[in-house]
């Protein structure tokens, strides 16, 4: 059960179009896990359609905020579950998932289903794709550097492992594609979306019993905070695009 979804502001700019590739990338990555956040983009894109659909927009703030509140009203946009995140945070052949050991890769024979809005990107299986490892543990996969400075990533962890503490100099969205890794805040599964920006320090760590791939969109790097590991801090900074 999904229990972490993007802000309704999110999904609002995403239904309305207004959202930027990367973002659009991650929710909508999103929505193929989570059918509550599909029925909500829907009600979302129905109210679009009816205030387009208006033949005169009401003018003065006041009969503004009224016809929106009227449209909002026939929205009847269900609640959220009750630890839903808000603001802190094409067709290829299916393949079979099998059981995988806790502590290694899955071979090209047993690969991982790569989400359909990943599939430009990820045309194969992520095994294929060119890992950079940052650390025994860690390895990260570049998939666009976007012109607004937005860094497009996979970040693979083995069972057990942990990112060190750090904090952020930008907003980042984080959908957990595999596995699954706890923080301070909470223990984020499959199909899970967190936000994340510079009010936010936390540790991930991940299960012990696999490992866990995540989709991040980093609009800035990571800072960590630690004695030793803010030393790589200089380095973080030179390879994510905002830096160019």
């Amino acid at each position: 059960m999904i229990h972490y979804h993007p802000s309704l502001d999110l999904l609002t700019e995403y239904a309305s179009g207004s959202v930027t590739l990367s973002k659009a990338l991650a929710v909508s990555t999103h929505l193929e896990h989570c059918k509550h956040c599909r029925d909500q983009v829907r009600k979302l894109e129905q109210v679009g359609a009816e205030l387009f659909s208006t033949p005169s927009v009401p003018s003065g703030a006041t009969q503004l905020d009224q016809l929106k509140a009227n449209l909002l009203s026939k929205i009847a946009i269900d609640k959220q579950p009750n630890n839903v995140q808000v603001n802190s945070a094409s067709k290829s052949t299916a393949i079979e998932k099998r059981h995988l050991s806790a502590k290694e890769h899955p071979s090209l024979k047993e690969q991982y289903k790569v989400p359909k809005s990943l599939r430009q990107l990820v045309p194969t299986a992520y095994d294929r794709l060119k890992w950079m490892k940052l650390s025994p543990a860690v390895q990260i996969a570049t998939l666009s550097n976007e012109k607004d400075g937005t860094q497009v990533a996979l970040t693979r962890i083995k069972a057990g492992a942990f990112i060190p503490s750090h904090t952020h100099t930008g907003d980042e969205y984080t959908l957990v594609l595999e596995g699954a890794f706890s923080d301070e805040s909470g223990v984020y599964k499959k199909g899970d979306f967190i936000s994340r920006d510079a009010r936010h320090k936390h540790k991930p760590v991940v299960t012990k019993d696999a490992e866990c791939i995540c989709l991040t969109i980093t609009e800035a790097p990571i800072e960590f905070t630690g004695w030793i590991t803010r030393l790589l801090n200089p380095l973080v900074r030179k390879h994510h695009p905002s830096a160019s």
